[in-house]
């Protein structure tokens, strides 16, 4: 059951990948007292009790070696290696149980090197073991100089991932109509709900109630200090950019060199994000729509029918399957990420206006991570268990209701279904939310690089000053690019590549409001 209120998809080439809607809302990042910056920072849990962190955690040794194939994706070549982290399972309590938490590391490949680069591609609920490989080649000059390292958050693939519903529950769950229209559709809307979290529970047990983001940045100082990384240098993207906001809040006189890219607004609780990504698809929908010579009013009303007309009749497709009105703006979505899917979804659109539905459900089937025998991965899972528990925010059926008509006038193709999912995304859900907003501030902080696109749909570019402002004076660094699509690294500019790669190669840090218009 994708909810694209939290698409936020995994690095730049977004149109080609799987992703989960992070940008979403998830809000992580505790309200407590930054950390001093000793060699082993004390650690506040959810309790608010500190205390030191044991030998046992601050000096495991890493066993690197060659990484095994996983059921959804394959090892990978070169010298990539894998190993396991320990970490607490409830940072309140360090000296307790444990759990491992995956991770993977291609070391520099030039001398005079810097140190570790972490890695966060966003969700939340992304692999970084399975995709940081595939993005080692956009980020080949910094790989000169930094070891290349990312990981699998708790809860997520290899580090405990949940498995909330089994391949037919989760195909049976999409003829769930998500812009329920009568009593009987809301109350199955609202029972599929139930039923999902349910099942997280059972599938993560005593889990579920610590993957919030703020145990994930704990995580993270905890590996900087076993890389035996006096400051931690980080790459986040999309909700990891949220991540790393809350990282610096808590760490920072650890924050080293960090790049926000595609930022995630600290200031919008679960509420404001649907609305952000309703502006935010629709402003990529026109941008799309102007390039085809459309009118964007006019093409936008003519795909709005579309999706309306498929509420009451799914349209049929070359796999017997049925293209449903929430797979149609899953299929939608997902090339809007890209400006090179842009071709793709042309071709979807007018295939699906002579009635059929197959190329939308190939995107749809794409962002879903369901292969061609019907089995689905597990990203939504982990995406669904992070934010719920980071969210604080629960809208009633009747509250989201009166919501629609601004998520509506906002967006007549998206509206609808994101402001429905403010409502369904976290219903009944076993676990209380943590947080309204995260908190990001980080008086102290080295300066942090937050790099906006004007035309990224999943995390509008506002987030992006916004962030720099709630980082705080003298650490937030805004970079602006006109561009499209979901990020700006790697995505076709020469002047956000050198500004990025300066900064983390030289430590150069540019001007706040520099603004790259190619």
């Amino acid at each position: 059951m994708a909810r694209f209120v939290r698409w936020a998809a995994l690095g730049s080439a977004a149109a080609l990948l799987v992703a989960g809607c992070g940008g979403g809302s998830s809000s992580g990042g505790g309200k407590g007292d930054a950390e001093t910056g000793s060699a082993a920072p004390p650690s506040t849990g959810s309790s608010g009790t500190a205390a030191a962190l044991p030998s046992s955690l601050t000096a495991q040794k890493l066993a690197w070696g060659r990484c095994k194939a996983t059921a959804d994706s394959p090892a990978p070549g070169g010298d990539w290696r894998c190993t396991t982290l320990k970490v607490p399972l409830d940072w309140s309590m360090p000296d307790g149980e444990t759990i491992g938490l995956a991770l993977i590391r291609s070391q520099a490949t030039g001398g005079d090197r810097i140190g570790s680069l972490l890695f966060n591609f966003g969700g939340p609920g992304g692999s970084g073991v399975d995709y940081m490989p595939s993005y080692a080649a956009t980020v080949s000059k910094l790989h000169e100089r930094y070891d290349l390292v990312s990981w699998d958050p708790r809860g997520v693939a290899s580090s405990e991932g949940v498995r909330c519903r089994g391949d037919k529950a989760i195909q049976a769950a999409e003829d769930i109509d998500a812009t329920p229209d009568t009593p009987a559709e809301e109350k199955a809307y609202f029972q599929d709900a139930v039923d999902f979290g349910k099942g997280c529970q059972k599938a993560a047990g005593k889990l579920l109630a610590h993957v919030s983001t703020t145990d994930t940045a704990r995580d993270m100082d905890l590996m900087r200090q076993v890389l035996g990384d006096t400051k931690t240098h980080y790459f986040g993207i999309s909700y990891g950019t949220e991540l790393g906001g809350v990282y610096a809040h808590l760490f920072p006189t650890h924050v080293g060199r960090l790049i926000l890219d595609a930022v995630v607004d600290p200031t919008a609780d679960s509420v404001g994000h649907a609305e952000n990504q309703s502006r935010g698809f629709q402003r990529a929908l026109d941008d799309y729509l102007k390039s085809t010579g459309q009118d964007p009013k006019q093409g936008t009303q003519k795909i709005a029918n579309l999706v309306k007309r498929l509420d009451a009749n799914p349209l049929p497709t070359s796999s017997g399957r049925k293209l449903t009105q929430t797979l149609a703006l899953t299929g939608i979505v997902l090339p809007l990420y890209s400006k090179s899917g842009w071709p793709t979804l042309t071709s979807a659109l007018d295939v699906a206006e002579q009635g059929d539905g197959s190329e939308l459900l190939r995107l749809a089937d794409g962002y879903n991570e369901r292969d061609d025998s019907g089995h689905y991965g597990t990203t939504t899972h982990s995406q669904r268990v992070i934010s719920c528990l980071d969210d604080k925010q629960r809208p009633t059926a009747e509250e989201t209701k009166k919501l629609l008509p601004t998520f509506e006038k906002i967006s007549p193709v998206f509206g609808d279904f994101l402001g429905w999912d403010t409502a369904g995304w976290c219903h009944d859900w076993p676990v209380a939310g943590q947080y309204e907003t995260p908190e990001v501030s980080a008086p102290g902080a080295a300066p942090i690089l937050v790099v906006g696109n004007t035309g990224d749909p999943a995390t509008p570019y506002e987030g992006a000053r916004k962030m720099a402002d709630e980082l705080g004076k003298g650490v937030g660094v805004e970079l602006t690019w006109r561009g499209e699509g979901h990020g700006a690294y790697g995505n076709g500019s020469d002047c956000v590549d050198s500004t990025v790669n300066a900064y983390l190669l030289d430590g150069t840090v540019p001007k706040d409001g520099k603004v790259c218009a190619s």
